[in-house]
């Protein structure tokens, strides 16, 4: 593996290193102001990312590989569903580990195609974070022979983006049943 493919494993490490260490100050330490300013860092991982791949591929003229690629995903996804992934961690943590709060839901019918619509909508925010930094990057190194993976992760994103659609309309078309309702 190439140094930005291990950047983006420590990335990914640091920003949940961030989210529990927030949670369990917040829950367990009961210093929510604390907690905050640890959840407050999550982005400063993306930062650093996009820093170290920018300075790799146009500093060192290196050529672009699907690790530089999937750093502009990694960079798009944690900036479009950040918030709900800590909202997520959030219910589950007081829920499971300190006892508090209500049981996370589960959804079903049409709140559960309007709640996966709402994550497809967020996918589409990533699609365009993460293809506006790879054309970005592509712009900015101008040799196509250089940024030739670059160019493949968008073609891959843009069918995963598409499926992730039509499964989207698929709990339109046939909502999941809650496990009490009748087939």
């Amino acid at each position: 593996m190439n140094a930005i493919a291990w950047m983006i494993v420590g990335c990914e490490i640091a920003f949940w290193v961030f989210i529990i260490s927030g949670l369990t100050v917040r829950y367990i330490g009961r210093q929510p102001a604390a907690g905050m300013v640890l959840l407050a860092l999550t982005p400063v991982v993306d930062v650093v990312l996009l820093l170290l791949t920018g300075w790799d591929l146009l500093y060192h003229n290196s050529e672009a590989t699907v690790a530089h690629g999937i750093a502009a995903v990694y960079i798009g996804v944690s900036i479009a569903f950040g918030k709900r992934m800590i909202r997520w961690a959030d219910e589950r943590f007081r829920y499971y580990v300190t006892k508090e709060g209500p049981k996370p839901a589960k959804l079903y019918g049409m709140a559960q195609a309007r709640d996966y619509m709402g994550s497809w909508l967020l996918h589409l925010l990533a699609y365009a974070i993460g293809c506006g930094l790879l054309l970005g990057l592509t712009y900015l190194i101008d040799d196509a022979s250089r940024t030739a993976a670059l160019n493949g992760i968008l073609r891959i994103w843009s069918v995963v983006l598409g499926i992730d659609f039509v499964i989207a309309l698929t709990y339109f078309l046939w909502p999941r049943r809650s496990p009490g309702e009748a087939a």
